[in-house]
């Protein structure tokens, strides 16, 4: 039985002010979820740590929304996983859609970005899906296989054990349109079967694949309840508590 992930991305919002206040609110239901369900949150850069120092003790793991693809030097802006454990982060998000769309990062950089992470042995989510026309077309399977085989290339059957998928239709990100549930499990067993092509049916079998594109309280538990969906990556609905905790006691 694989175990549940509900992961919350607060992209470019919350002061550490409003950070610390929003976590403080969420902590109740990470202590009432499941023991086999994990609860991420992913602030902005600059809250991590008065977050850190929030959740300390708590069931509540630590996220970043991304990270530079070098360990330190002349970089100016990045933020290094050096930098990210030292204020408690355990879980990194990358190749998320905006990354790759807005800022036009690649395979070959997020690639980078997953072994380094994994040399340190931080946990990750690698984000992988189709535009709209890319859909419309018939290339979501095509697209997701690139994205996959070259983002995980170099990744050992060891290693996997740290990463989690989450299948991320660009099309349904912060624009209120979702993918059907039975269209998101569809993507999410084509996954599942191109991985066990790649590592094994085994660990495969194991891999946390998460959907996200507005998910929300009234969708997360249809989704939840698919086969071969173990988890969401939660935009626009993680910053609001009560949202939030709805989809962590989703039903």
């Amino acid at each position: 039985m694989r175990n549940i992930f509900i992961a919350g991305n607060w992209k470019m919002h919350k002061t550490s002010k409003e950070a610390e206040a929003l976590v403080k609110a969420i902590i109740p239901a990470s202590h009432n979820a499941d023991g086999k369900k994990k609860v991420m949150i992913a602030p902005p850069f600059t809250a991590l740590y008065v977050v850190n120092t929030v959740i300390k003790g708590t069931n509540l793991m630590l996220g970043a929304q991304n990270m530079g693809p070098e360990e330190k030097g002349a970089h100016t802006g990045e933020i290094s996983i050096g930098m990210l454990m030292d204020v408690g982060v355990s879980v990194v998000i990358l190749g998320h859609s905006e990354r790759r769309h807005v800022y036009q990062e690649n395979d070959e950089l997020i690639n980078r970005k997953v072994k380094l992470a994994l040399k340190h042995k931080m946990e990750i989510i690698l984000c992988v899906g189709e535009t709209l026309d890319e859909r419309e077309s018939g290339a979501t399977n095509k697209v997701v296989e690139e994205q996959l085989k070259r983002g995980l290339n170099g990744v050992s059957e060891e290693q996997l054990s740290k990463v989690t998928i989450a299948y991320e239709p660009v099309w349904a990100i912060g624009t209120g349109k979702t993918a059907t549930p039975q269209d998101a499990d569809d993507t999410h067993s084509f996954i599942r079967d191109f991985l066990s092509s790649l590592y094994s049916s085994a660990l495969a079998d194991e891999l946390v694949i998460q959907y996200g594109g507005s998910v929300k309280p009234h969708n997360a538990g249809e989704l939840m309840n698919m086969s071969n969906i173990d988890g969401v990556l939660v935009g626009g609905a993680s910053l609001i508590a009560e949202d939030f905790i709805k989809i962590i006691n989703y039903e």
